[in-house]
């Protein structure tokens, strides 16, 4: 598919308006980059509540600060940060351990000591031995699966008051001998005589000894996802420039976020031993000739995608408080939003690996009712500034509308006046399995902040499969 999206896109099937009115003009520049931070004032439109369809809502929601990994979290353990983020949240809202339903909580690489990271997160936070915690995942979208799945359990009546959450720690992630020295000591475990085991401890190679690293790649392709970033970014014609511009918007972006005190979904974290940390420490915005400097990450020599244009390894965790309207109201909770239509999409893990968003988008529209004109606010996971630039690129694009996803038209390129406003993942950071929650709080906060009534959002996943979820503000 890389290679014919490549070819048709240099022959102009994808049409030429791309290049008078697209992302990519409106990327020339980093000062007009820079700009387009000026918020977004819109009028009220519909609410998108059903009759005899509950209304769930999202009152809170907090997240520890993303930080580099290897850096101040170094030490703990995946638990450690998810207790953080629901104790920050329970000191948020007030709201008492015992009125919460259950716990769902996502991540990606599990600590084997804790693969239930929900249970001892909750336990570790306070949280009665009575309550019911669950852990789920979905790559990069699993702090989404958990929060879908709180929405659909109060949905069906099962509950009333759920916490979602999701973490990642990727400064210990876990490392395994060779299988051939696993069956060994497994074997050893079980050997019943002295000379059994000397026989098993004298059949060890030095090559057995030899760890299996974890790698960010695909089980069925054996692809990093850099190198399907890269490629993507070929096949729809994204150049360097356009993604040093991007990435550099990303961290301009969040850094006056972060100046201005408009990150208030990030929680002060003491953490044991050494400092409080307050903020994330990823934002570092730096210059075109900087950024230019770099030498490609994955495809080499002539690869388009760097260091400084991909999010980074990071650790952090995020909760949510997800309550029906009827319960927040009747306990004093102004909610934050209301969580409306979502969608889960999969495609292509080799050639299509990052273009959820682009698949999402219309389908969470279509069943929203909604245009993508009607979106006052848009949230959408930065993996790489390239994945990013390919899927606005095919969200603009009639030919791949018809082509690949079956529709007679293009959903549309989202304005970059409303895009990613307060940073992205390339500069907040990606801890995997926490990042679903942090879109959903900003998306709540931008509205409100904006004076907005519908945001959405949409992510990417290993695997070839994405997320979109339409949220609406509350009334003020």
């Amino acid at each position: 598919m890389a290679s014919m999206l490549l070819n048709t896109m240099r022959t102009g099937a994808v049409g030429q308006s791309w290049a008078v009115r697209s992302v990519a003009r409106s990327l020339s520049t980093t000062t007009q980059l820079q700009a387009q931070v000026l918020s977004v004032k819109t009028e009220s439109k519909k609410t998108l509540a059903r009759p005899g369809v509950k209304n769930i809502v999202l009152v809170e929601g907090v997240r520890t600060p993303f930080l580099l990994s290897g850096t101040t979290y170094a030490d703990l353990m995946p638990h450690d940060l998810a207790r953080a983020a629901l104790q920050g949240l329970l000191n948020r809202t007030g709201i008492p351990k015992d009125a919460v339903d259950y716990l769902i909580y996502g991540t990606v690489i599990q600590e084997v000591k804790t693969s239930n990271v929900a249970r001892e997160a909750a336990l570790g936070a306070g949280f009665s031995d009575k309550i019911p915690a669950h852990t789920v995942t979905m790559a990069c979208i699993s702090s989404n699966q958990a929060m879908t799945s709180a929405v659909g359990m109060i949905a069906a009546g099962q509950c009333d008051v759920i916490v979602a959450g999701g973490v990642e720690f990727m400064s210990d992630v876990p490392i395994r001998h060779s299988r051939k020295m696993r069956k060994t000591m497994l074997s050893l475990n079980k050997a019943k005589s002295v000379g059994q085991r000397l026989g098993l401890l004298a059949s060890i190679r030095l090559a057995h000894l030899a760890p299996e690293l974890p790698a960010v790649a695909e089980f069925s392709t054996a692809e990093t996802m850099g190198h399907s970033a890269d490629r993507l970014a070929a096949a729809f014609g994204v150049t360097r420039l356009e993604q040093d511009e991007f990435a550099l918007r990303s961290h301009t972006l969040a850094k006056k976020a972060q100046d201005q005190g408009l990150l208030e979904d990030v929680i002060s974290f003491k953490v044991p031993g050494r400092e409080i940390v307050s903020k994330d420490n990823g934002i570092r915005p730096s210059s075109m000739e900087q950024m230019a400097k770099l030498k490609p990450a994955f495809v080499k020599p002539h690869g388009t995608v760097t260091a400084a244009n991909s999010s980074f390894l990071t650790d952090g965790a995020s909760a949510v408080l997800i309550m029906s309207e009827e319960k927040a109201l009747s306990m004093g909770f102004k909610p934050k939003a209301y969580l409306r239509d979502f969608v889960y999409v999969s495609q292509d893990p080799k050639d299509q690996l990052l273009l959820g968003p682009t698949y999402a988008t219309p389908k969470v529209l279509e069943r929203a009712g909604l245009s993508l004109s009607d979106i006052d606010v848009f949230e959408f996971h930065e993996a790489f500034a390239g994945q990013i630039m390919a899927n606005l690129k095919a969200m603009d694009s009639d030919w791949f509308a018809q082509t690949y996803m079956g529709r007679k038209a293009k959903v549309g390129t989202p304005s970059l006046n409303k895009f990613n406003l307060w940073g992205g993942s390339l500069s907040l950071g990606h801890p995997f399995g926490a990042t679903g929650c942090r879109l959903v709080t900003t998306v709540a906060h931008r509205l409100k902040k904006e004076g907005g009534q519908y945001g959405l959002v949409a992510a990417c996943a290993a695997g070839g499969q994405g997320h979109a979820m339409v949220i609406e503000a509350y009334p003020q």
